[in-house]
């Protein structure tokens, strides 16, 4: 029960986790068994330190369901709980990179699917008239879950400076 109620108080881009918790309608598609996720997690850990898992983690491993939209063996996107757009999804990798700012020059080819992957499923969203890619770095990037995420946002004009 204790581990239940921290995963509520657990943020997830400033907003409480227990949003997550509401019913979602998908198909289960395993890509990923729960042993490819140890593998990922145990590479993870000696390439970047051992970073707790995260709610993004969680998603991944699917014991917090998730609206996910696109998944393959390398990452997921989902949406976000709290769009800040109309349309308002997240890119992840599998693998936890904390940071971009910790990314690992072998972790290129990685990187550039996750951005492959954001510009396939805007297109899939409709995101015909543009849309912004964000990747939140540390405290003075407003990072609040410490697993590499790609937000992107679309379905209305984007103002600058974006704050």
């Amino acid at each position: 029960m204790m581990y239940f109620r921290q995963m509520l108080r657990t943020p997830l881009c400033g907003i409480k986790a227990a949003r997550l918790l509401r019913p979602v309608f998908r198909v289960e598609r395993p890509l990923c068994t729960k042993s490819d996720e140890v593998r990922l997690a145990e590479e993870a850990s000696k390439k970047y330190g051992s970073p707790a898992p995260t709610i993004f983690s969680k998603v991944i491993d699917k014991s917090i369901p998730a609206d996910i939209i696109y998944e393959d063996e390398k990452c997921l996107a989902f949406r976000d709980i709290t769009p800040q757009a109309p349309v308002h999804f997240l890119v992840i990798p599998r693998v936890p990179i904390p940071r971009i700012s910790e990314a690992k020059d072998d972790d290129a080819t990685l990187l550039g699917h996750l951005l492959i992957v954001a510009k396939n499923v805007a297109k899939q969203e409709s995101l015909t008239e543009g849309y912004r890619v964000v990747i939140n770095d540390g405290k003075h990037g407003a990072q609040s879950v410490y697993h590499l995420h790609i937000h992107v946002l679309g379905g209305r004009q984007m103002t600058w400076p974006p704050g």
